[in-house]
């Protein structure tokens, strides 16, 4: 990944945030976090890292709408950032987030079978 690329990267992941919070008003979209943005050195297109509190079915809801409103998001993120063209959009629930959430329990639950003996 290049420089720029980065760079785009870091400035779409806090315009993304702040598009998604008070822009789009779909329902279906729940409490939502952009965990990282990564831009293709082309620019061609940005991957978006999310988290959605919630359970699996908000999760696909929020996907789902997320991939609805794509165009007037990007049309958004374009308004705001100067490039010539805006990278195409792709949602991804950022699963680093809970499997890391998941490892902690699993070494919390060690710890305490540990000094129980």
């Amino acid at each position: 990944m290049s420089l720029r690329s980065n760079r785009v990267g870091e400035q779409m992941k806090k315009e993304l945030t702040d598009i998604l919070n008070r822009k789009v008003k779909d329902p279906r979209i729940g409490f939502i976090t952009v965990t990282d943005v990564e831009v293709t050195g082309d620019l061609q297109q940005a991957k978006v890292y999310i988290t959605v509190l919630g359970k699996e079915q908000e999760r696909e809801d929020t996907l789902k709408a997320l991939t609805k409103a794509k165009g007037f998001i990007r049309s958004e993120v374009g308004q705001r950032i100067r490039l010539r063209k805006t990278p195409e959009l792709l949602f991804e629930i950022d699963e680093s987030i809970e499997y890391g959430n998941r490892i902690d329990t699993l070494l919390r639950e060690i710890d305490s079978h540990s000094t129980d003996h």
